[in-house]
């Protein structure tokens, strides 16, 4: 059992990470049902106030550090509200509508397409939001990978 237990806490964190290349994936809820499922197979002594503590403000800087790469990066390559909110339109959709290319399409057509449609860009500088959200996409994705290993890493500091 306690090897069921563990290949189950073991699928839930790398299901995790797949959500990072794949954002319709809630990552950090996976993260979490690693935790709780550890806690119901073995015990939540270990995993006391402070751990969850910890937890919930890294839960926090995920989400900031998502919306604030996406959103640094559009603007810095001259997209506007149109375009950060098209790109993320485009991340929800795009997968569904392109399997596995929409990861990448998605976000970048949403911008794109929001800055040349909604905000009367020229095509050029719609592609560089485009590119803006897609170079926020992947910064955000690094820094969710280093931030759910720093996580992991906690939860077996704890164990």
């Amino acid at each position: 059992m306690e090897i069921l237990a563990w290949i189950l806490i073991g699928l839930s964190f790398a299901v995790a990470f797949v959500g990072l290349v794949y954002p319709i994936i809630p990552s950090v809820v996976f993260l979490v049902l690693g935790y709780i499922l550890y806690g119901v197979f073995f015990s939540f002594n270990e995993l006391t106030w402070l751990f969850w503590v910890i937890q919930i403000l890294f839960v926090v800087l995920i989400f900031s550090a998502d919306m604030l790469a996406n959103a640094a990066s559009v603007k810095r390559f001259g997209g506007t509200k149109p375009g950060l909110y098209g790109s993320t339109i485009g991340l929800l959709i795009g997968p569904f509508v392109i399997p596995v290319a929409g990861i990448i399409l998605g976000p970048f057509l949403g911008a794109f397409l929001a800055e040349l449609l909604i905000s009367r860009k020229k095509p050029k500088d719609a592609f560089r939001a485009g590119i803006g959200s897609f170079v926020g996409l992947i910064t955000s994705s690094i820094v969710k990978a280093i931030l759910f290993v720093i996580m992991i890493i906690i939860f077996f500091f704890f164990i």
